[in-house]
């Protein structure tokens, strides 16, 4: 199963639906093969769907992280207006914890512009 981002639109597609998903400056794009890491951090919730590693970071799909409150990260998740959903993460890409689950199975991520 393949997963697309759409970064303008701050849209996360998979077999015909769309959610709103947090996107970063530092999110970037191509195709990358999705690998399923369990994590012991808090508030990823057990385990994330990586995309890429750089030499200081772990770029993956995953449940929106909450750890800083004044991000307001839920709120701009539920946000109508996709620029509310851009420039957020710092190449993460964050969706609902019930959309992260129907994406398990994915093995492909495609992030266009």
């Amino acid at each position: 199963m393949t997963v697309v981002v759409h970064l303008a639109a701050a849209l996360l597609c998979t077999a015909g639906q769309c959610y709103p998903a947090l996107v970063g400056p530092d999110t970037p794009t191509g195709t990358f093969p999705l690998v399923r890491r369990f994590v012991a951090a808090a508030g990823y919730g057990g385990d994330v769907l990586q995309y890429a590693e750089t030499d200081r970071d772990l770029l993956a799909i995953h449940r929106v992280w909450l750890g800083r409150p004044a991000e307001r990260r839920a709120e701009r998740l539920a946000a109508s207006d996709p620029a509310q959903r851009r420039r957020v993460t710092h190449g993460c890409i964050n969706v609902m914890p019930d959309v992260y689950d129907r994406l398990v199975a994915a093995d492909t991520l495609e992030i266009t512009d």
